[in-house]
């Protein structure tokens, strides 16, 4: 499964598209290109593109005619375009439309903090899905940066990494639209490159062979022993979420503890997710179930947390 497929839920018959990976077992599905919720994998099959024309028989709605738009002018070159997927979901895609392939990494940064979404190679001439956007949340959509080096096998050249930052802006945003390369589709598209910058060999040999900055002051914070995970000890406008949107907040925290515990060497950790309904405490404990390096996990201390708390053995 990959980001832009388009699943049906098997419990109903609901359908939508994945528009983002949260983890190996969990995607987040836009349910009629409107609200999204996290989905284990095994709770979704893929939808055939063929499936709508042979089974179900749907009629094909009529597509409006529309005006020609003038193609981009730049023959070659790799951009970031935001393309309809209905009216109200834009999917963000890398277009490579040059005859290199191109290697890249994407992610999203918010309140100068970044989070990774996805990184891949980009065949010639050819795109990669890389998240979704709803046009109702314009005012606070992430900047997207993307870092990318282009390489062609037996080719002559070496190039120099490129990182594009994309800040989105209304007044330049729907100035942007035009016939995106490769899709041949209008998209509101944004060029990551102006043109290749060819590296000299000689002169990456010598940056290596200098002195390394000194990053040497920096060391990983491990985290507290216990871990609150009750949504208002997470954000103050908890208030304002979805349930959906509470638990992908959940899970984030509760990853990001668990990785700098694990990469600090600690011993145990204990996370406090609450009984509720269930529904984190068993998301968590199914991380844990397929995460290497876990001894056993357990439930902590039922003396002070009931069943509130899940205890996790490092090894």
């Amino acid at each position: 499964m990959n980001v832009g497929d388009r699943v049906r839920l098997m419990s109903g018959r609901e359908e939508g598209i994945i528009t983002r990976i949260l983890d190996n077992n969990i995607v987040e599905v836009a349910i009629d290109n409107d609200f999204t919720i996290p989905v284990a994998r095994r709770e979704i099959v893929v939808i055939a593109a063929e499936e709508s024309t042979f089974l179900r028989n749907d009629t094909p709605k009529p597509v409006a005619k529309k005006e020609p738009v003038a193609p981009v002018l730049a023959a070659h070159g790799i951009y970031l375009a935001m393309v309809h997927q209905s009216d109200e979901l834009l999917a963000a895609t890398i277009i490579n439309n040059t005859d290199y392939d191109v290697l890249f990494t994407c992610g999203e940064e918010r309140n100068e903090k970044y989070r990774g979404l996805q990184n891949d190679k980009v065949a010639p001439k050819a795109t990669r899905v890389v998240g979704h956007y709803h046009l109702k949340d314009f005012e606070q959509w992430p900047s997207l940066l993307v870092q990318f080096l282009q390489h062609r096998t037996g080719g002559p050249t070496l190039f120099e990494p490129i990182t594009k930052k994309i800040q989105f802006k209304a007044a330049s945003f729907y100035k942007s639209k035009k016939m995106a390369p490769v899709l041949k589709k209008e998209a509101y598209v944004f060029q990551l490159d102006s043109k290749p910058v060819p590296l000299d060999a000689g002169q990456l040999l010598g940056q290596l062979a200098e002195k390394p900055a000194q990053n040497e002051n920096f060391k990983l914070k491990a985290p507290d022993h216990e871990v609150d995970l009750h949504i208002e000890k997470l954000t103050d406008e908890y208030k304002t979420l979805s349930n959906s949107a509470m638990l992908k907040l959940q899970l984030e925290h509760f990853q990001d503890a668990l990785d700098r515990a694990m990469a600090t060497n600690m011993h145990e950790i204990i996370f406090i997710h609450g009984t509720g309904t269930g529904v984190l405490r068993k998301e968590i404990q199914k991380i844990l179930s397929r995460t290497q390096g876990i001894k056993y996990f357990e439930d902590a201390r039922k003396e002070k947390f009931g069943y509130g708390a899940t205890l996790v053995r490092i090894r």
